[in-house]
């Protein structure tokens, strides 16, 4: 990869806060067989897939006619987008020009996700969704599109400060979290300038109940913990 990958973490924190749960990530380089190999697999073994950069202006950016070849439709100058990109241009004392005439191409069927921060769009056709690559602007379509998503309930989450080692509490988490299969249990091992190494536990679920019951049996676990390595000195 020539550029280090934003949008994964913030795509996958942002649906999972939305009830959607990410399955699989793919990483693709600016080749034609193995997008449209990777859009039609996993646009027919999921509910939605999010894909993005590769919709800009350079000669590179070949993710739409990748999106149109994979469906199989014609692809060409949308008249809502260029209506959308001219008008940006205008505010913004630019030029259309053959480059950034390619942002206005659309694959025929095809809506059109806003794009509030640079104009042009990106694609929303059958269940795949097509956005910017650069993070600010992909963050902005993503807005866009979550309140048409359908989603699931959403993901509760609590966050547990350990004030011990993640090697002092590893077995006795995954107890945890057997006894708790519908709780997400993580350990985060950080350290605190002050008191030295320490652990976050961060608890998610969709139950407000059952994360209330995890999180407690977490929290006598780490008073045990705590007492024992007081208690040895």
């Amino acid at each position: 990869m020539r550029t280090k990958d934003r949008n994964i973490a913030y795509i996958a924190e942002y649906l999972t806060a939305v009830g959607i749960d990410l399955r699989e990530v793919r990483v693709v380089g600016d080749e034609e067989g193995p997008i449209v190999e990777a859009l039609n697999a996993l646009r027919h073994r999921y509910t939605y897939v999010f894909t993005t950069g590769g919709i800009g202006p350079t000669h590179d950016d070949i993710t739409a006619d990748c999106v149109a070849k994979a469906f199989g439709v014609p692809i060409d100058v949308d008249p809502r987008a260029l209506a959308i990109l001219q008008e940006r241009l205008r505010a913004t004392g630019a030029e259309m020009n053959e480059a950034r005439l390619r942002m206005t191409r659309i694959p025929k069927g095809a809506d059109l996700v806003i794009n509030k921060v640079s104009g042009a769009p990106g694609i929303w056709i059958g269940n795949v969704i097509v956005m910017a690559g650069v993070p600010t602007i992909m963050q902005a379509m993503l807005d866009e599109v979550a309140p048409k998503l359908k989603t699931g309930v959403r993901m509760l989450s609590q966050t547990l400060r350990a004030d011990a080692r993640e090697g002092d509490i590893g077995t006795q988490l995954g107890e945890i979290a057997k006894a708790n299969p519908e709780v997400a249990i993580g350990s985060y091992p950080f350290f605190d300038p002050q008191h030295g190494p320490n652990t976050n536990v961060v608890l998610r679920a969709r139950d407000a109940r059952k994360l209330a019951l995890a999180a407690r049996a977490v929290e006598e676990m780490l008073e045990r913990v705590r007492g024992a390595q007081s208690s040895g000195g």
